[in-house]
């Protein structure tokens, strides 16, 4: 699905449970009421069931007991489709605005925090989507269904908030400005689409974001923000009839404004003619690119050009791969196809490698795309058709991720849409596929980046998809996917479940569960070598795993990724100095199909040219990107300062410049001698969560490494905190970056065993790290609309004595003097005032609620399991941590943040096009002559 966008439970009653036997079945559900306020069940698709309030609103509901958490996600069908003339990037503005109070509930993000949600807001071209996760517990579930209740209809929307948030988008806007290539993507949908707001940008029009009037704003929220034009979803573990009797009070009541809702009409006339754009800026790499008019998301035609964009990109495999990126032409290709409500775009993109002619690329680009329905290979369209369904799986697998991901098929017209994607994905031909890129992909119907005229006009028309309600009355589905249990993720409770064994030469900690879908999630961790035998060795540790993965005696890559997308599976490596990382997520009846190829992987690479090559290019091509960009100057610098070893040393940081050199400079010949002369199952360790047979992973894993060794030694590669860190600021100009980036840090001995650690933590937890309700993001986001990203990180080793902190802040680059003055004055009345009980108290709350959501995944119980066994401790460290953070007083937090961040100086880089913006501020204003 390409682009479709971008705990306990209590026992359901017996009318409950019958719904949930027939959303199991796929069975339609009669209409019969279910709880007070008019909620009437609909239909009911493979775990889904829908239900509709008297006032218009859409309920689905998803049941999954097999994490201890609750995702609640209100879809309101506003975008940036439904702008008129002024109005462009309200859809948006409104987003944000939402997060800015009722009178109920005068502070979301502190009261989100103290719930322990992950949340968010986000804006598209047909809808606008609101969603948490949070522990499962019907008061969690009460209190975040109040808060999006009350918010749709009840916020503030006041001047003063538009003041400080206007800024904050405009910020976000200057950010997305300093991406060429996503601003190469906006001007070409904006030049395709003549007359369909399909053509214009979410985020909006700088002059119409700064300019709002907030009586326009307001009129915007209450026309489209009425429960009769949105749909709530509530995913994973509830009470059925819990959940439907709260949201029928909470949401029964909201009565819809009186003038009806006018539907959207606006249709694109067909193309006549190629269209071109020309984007010039400030960067070091060229974008290409082309998009195509297509059909909407519910067209029958859309899924055969969504298997066409795979097929045509596919690493390795594909024509455009193959003509680009294997050529040493390009660095990459990519594309989308993009699900909307109306016709949308199918877009393709390449960025170049150094040397090439962007006219050339771009011929040789068009051409590929626009001969390749002569003739489809149609092995290559299966591959092509597994990938797109083993995506689906994955997302179907996860609530909380189908939560969200609804609402991109209901802002189509029906949620069920996302159900006739899977079947009619199943039943794409290679002959289909070819038929549609015939149909579309016409030179006549696309947009480039230059102009080629034509003698004879061409029209493309676009089919509308007509009435979605006819395409999925009476759809039954299948049956639902296999669930999970209820498993509580408590640090006692998983370390009481876990086994912890010895397998070949490594610590395993191995957690059998029933998981949703059957899901298997496996992480490996291979330790090899010294800080004196890597020496000079640095890039060709960090690159080897990913490049073991591309290949090996048997299977070269495209075999191995058409195998993983079969078994519905996927195998990740990534490296550092020492270490070697692979990760596996595929479900339980595909372990040893998935095994035997991470057996060929670990001990059969053959470690590809062609491979390292692109792998290389793409490497080059984004150091050269980060060359002048402000955010990636900045961190960089900001790291070095902070960690001082020389050159030659394992834990050097090099300058963006010193490591574009290590990349062209390093060889195959050097991954592979790293990898015979070091790597080995000798050292590290093995976590295995989900459904699976233990004895079964002991045997497998034996098998693959238990006669791999080495005669290297082993030793922790150590960094040191003790950093002599200077007090000053660092300023970096980056010409014509629209945005400016504020870091600031200092590190220090103390590992995550220390006393001070829990208060130190929860310090600088209320400080910045706990999102919008904290003191940086109350201070500079939110009072004063400084910053749209803004916050702090505190990170300690569990191996050395060294702690390193972190604030930072995205700007504009007129305003760093005054983030750096903000900042450094809530820094002042941290140390100075310290904080309160009322603050220790909801920030414990929401730390202690959210860690509760971080452990409740496999794939992060698997990290937790590796990351506690490196440091040699059990799940009984994280439950004293978490002790030791309840029993925290004000004293000892405020005596830490004096102790550690009054006694340690603070080095801050500010990057960005500075002095333009303060020669600026001192030219002065013209006067206008008298009349």
């Amino acid at each position: 699905m390409s682009a479709a966008s971008a705990q306990t439970t209590t026992a359901a009653s017996d009318d409950a449970a019958a719904g949930d036997a027939a959303a199991s079945n796929g069975q339609t559900v009669d209409a019969q009421p279910a709880g007070d306020g008019g909620l009437q069940p609909v239909a009911s698709v493979e775990g889904i069931t829908e239900y509709r309030l008297d006032n218009g609103l859409r309920v689905l509901l998803f049941p999954d007991p097999s994490a201890p958490k609750v995702t609640v996600n209100l879809t309101v069908f506003v975008g940036s489709r439904h702008e008129g003339y002024g109005e462009a990037g309200m859809a948006h503005l409104l987003e944000h605005m939402l997060f800015k109070g009722t009178p109920n509930h005068p502070n979301v993000p502190k009261t989100l925090k103290e719930l322990g949600a992950s949340f968010n807001g986000t804006t598209w071209l047909d809808r606008t989507n609101y969603y948490e996760t949070v522990p499962a517990s019907k008061e969690n579930l009460e209190a975040v269904l109040s808060l999006e209740a009350d918010r749709m209809v009840n916020s503030f929307v006041r001047r003063e908030d538009l003041d400080t948030e206007m800024t904050v988008v405009r910020n976000e806007f200057e950010r997305g400005e300093n991406s060429p290539g996503r601003v190469l993507r906006q001007r070409m949908s904006s030049a395709a689409f003549d007359w369909h707001n399909y053509g214009q940008s979410t985020i909006g029009n700088r002059a119409d974001i700064e300019r709002v009037p907030i009586p326009n704003l307001r009129r915007f929220y209450k026309k489209y923000y009425r429960p009769s034009n949105a749909m709530l979803v509530v995913a994973g573990s509830f009470d059925t009839d819990h959940a439907l009797a709260t949201i029928a009070e909470k949401f029964g009541p909201i009565e819809n404004p009186e003038q009806p809702l006018d539907k959207t009409y606006t249709e694109e006339p067909a193309q006549d003619g190629e269209r071109t754009v020309m984007l010039r800026r400030v960067g070091e790499v060229p974008v290409v690119g082309t998009q195509y008019h297509i059909p909407s998301g519910a067209h029958p035609d859309y899924v055969a050009l969504d298997v066409f964009e795979r097929y045509m990109t596919a690493p390795s495999s594909g024509p455009l791969w193959k003509a680009l990126v294997e050529t040493g032409r390009c660095s990459s290709v990519s594309g989308a196809a993009y699900a909307l409500h109306d016709p949308g775009i199918l877009r393709f993109m390449a960025t170049l490698a150094d040397g090439n002619d962007p006219y050339d690329v771009l011929g040789t680009l068009l051409e590929t795309i626009e001969t390749a329905s002569e003739e489809v290979d149609a092995e290559k369209v299966d591959q092509a058709k597994e990938y797109w369904l083993k995506q689906w799986d994955l997302s179907f697998a996860n609530s909380q991720q189908i939560a969200t991901q609804l609402s991109e098929w209901a802002a189509q017209g029906d949620w069920r849409l996302i159900f006739l994607y899977r079947d009619n994905l199943e039943a794409v031909t290679a002959d289909d596929v070819a038929a549609a890129a015939e149909r579309y992909l016409k030179q006549n119907n696309r947009t480039v980046g230059m102009f080629i005229p034509t003698d004879e006009a061409e029209r493309i028309e676009i089919p509308s998809v007509g009435d979605v309600e006819s395409l999925v009355a009476g759809y039954k589905g299948r049956e639902a996917i296999a669930a999970g249990e209820a498993f509580d993720p408590s640090p006692e409770n998983i370390e009481q479940r876990t086994e912890r064994t010895t397998v070949a030469g490594l610590d395993a900690a191995l957690l059998p569960r029933k998981t949703r879908g059957e899901e298997v999630v496996m992480r490996l961790v291979l330790r090899y070598g010294t800080a004196e035998s890597l020496k000079g060795k640095v890039t060709a540790t960090e690159l080897m795993p990913a490049l073991m993965k591309q290949g090996t005696e048997k299977l070269d890559r495209q075999q191995i990724q058409q195998a993983l997308d079969k078994y519905r599976s996927t195998i990740g490596a990534s490296g550092e100095p020492g270490v070697a990382i692979f990760t596996v997520t595929t479900q339980r009846k595909f372990v040893p199909d998935v095994l035997d190829i991470l057996r060929q992987v670990l001990r059969e690479p053959t470690f590809p040219q062609d491979m390292l090559d692109v792998m290389k290019s793409q490497a080059q091509t984004g150091l050269e990107q980060q060359l002048t960009d402000p955010q990636s100057l900045g961190y960089n610098k900001i790291r070095r300062v902070l960690t001082p070893y020389e050159q030659d040393e394992v834990p050097y940081v090099p300058t963006i410049e010193e490591e574009l050199e290590r990349v062209k400079a390093v060889s195959r010949d050097d991954l592979e001698a790293v990898y015979e002369q070091f790597l080995s199952g000798q050292n590290g360790q093995l976590s295995v969560v989900g459904d699976f047979d233990p004895e079964m992973i002991k045997v497998a894993f034996e098998e693959i490494l238990g006669d791999w060794t080495t005669d290297e030694s082993y030793e922790h590669i150590a960094k040191s905190g003790d950093v002599d860190v200077p007090a000053e600021t660092i300023r970096i100009e980056t010409p014509d970056k629209a945005n400016a980036v504020y870091f600031s840090g200092t590190a220090f001995p103390m590992q995550d065993d220390h006393p001070d650690y829990p208060a130190l933590y929860m310090g600088n937890y209320i400080l910045g790290s706990s999102g919008l309700s904290s003191r940086l993001g109350d201070r500079v986001r939110q009072q004063e609309g400084l910053s749209y990203g803004v916050g702090s990180s505190l990170n300690a080793s569990t191996k050395d004595p060294r702690t390193a902190v972190l604030i930072y802040a995205i700007t504009n680059p007129e305003n760093v003097g005054k983030v750096d003055a903000a900042i450094d004055d809530e820094m002042r009345k941290l140390l100075d005032e310290g904080i309160t009980q009322e603050e220790l108290d909801n920030a414990r709350q929401a730390y202690l609620e959210k860690r509760k959501i971080d452990r409740s995944s496999p794939a992060a119980q698997t990290r937790l399991l590796t990351s506690t066994m490196f440091a040699g401790r059990d799940m009984q460290f994280v439950a004293e941590r978490e002790r030791q953070i309840r029993e925290l007083t004000v004293d000892d937090v405020n005596a830490a943040l004096k102790k550690w961040y009054g006694g340690n100086r603070f080095v801050t880089v500010e990057a960005g096009d500075i002095a333009k913006a303060e020669a600026a501020a001192k030219e002065p204003e013209s006067e206008g002559d008298d009349e």
